[in-house]
């Protein structure tokens, strides 16, 4: 049995506040609108999923789609149909798997990698107008504590993972069919 998540009253108020702030964030970045705006403003006709996928595709090396998936935590239909999206659009290609020549991997073009660079170099001068009268220490001090506490959040999550009873479950033999009664 999982224990209950503490309530607002046992947990820190700044670990409260920060919470909040978080949340205030991520649905501000995640509108609908405001992934327009920004593509509107890079100049780059992508949907929030196929910009996702750039995104995770710049910081790694080429990966395989079930990959990509499990690192983006969706399903690897969601992969199939945006990398068919991104390959049209010339923003993705599929280059032999140099592990195993039978599988591939997706990788960025030049137009993905250049699509990228002016999406990420759109949004840091959004953000530097909205952060223009911070002073310099704030903003070095700010990026310090945020990548530490993402850092402490993946970890916190890879633990929580390895941690899980699904995640030792066994699996079945292949070949042999489940079934549910």
């Amino acid at each position: 049995m999982s224990t209950p998540p503490p309530s607002d009253a046992s947990a820190f108020p700044e670990v409260v506040e920060i919470e909040r702030a978080l949340y205030r964030v991520t649905y501000f970045s995640s509108r609908a609108r405001q992934h327009e705006r920004l593509m509107a403003a890079a100049g780059v006709p992508l949907d929030r999923a196929g910009a996702a996928l750039l995104r995770k595709m710049a910081d790694e090396e080429p990966m395989r789609p079930g990959e990509l998936a499990a690192r983006l935590g969706v399903e690897a239909s969601h992969v199939t149909r945006t990398v068919q999206q991104l390959e049209r659009s010339g923003h993705v290609v599929r280059v032999p798997d140099p592990d195993d020549r039978r599988a591939q991997r997706i990788e960025l073009t030049d137009a993905g990698r250049e699509a990228i660079a002016r999406i990420r170099e759109t949004g840091v001068r959004g953000m530097q107008a909205a952060l223009a009268h911070w002073p310099e220490e704030d903003l070095r001090r700010l990026a310090t504590l945020f990548h530490r506490m993402v850092d402490d959040f993946l970890a916190h999550a890879a633990k929580a993972d390895a941690d899980s009873p699904a995640d030792r479950a066994p699996a079945l033999p292949r070949g042999r069919p489940l079934t549910v009664r």
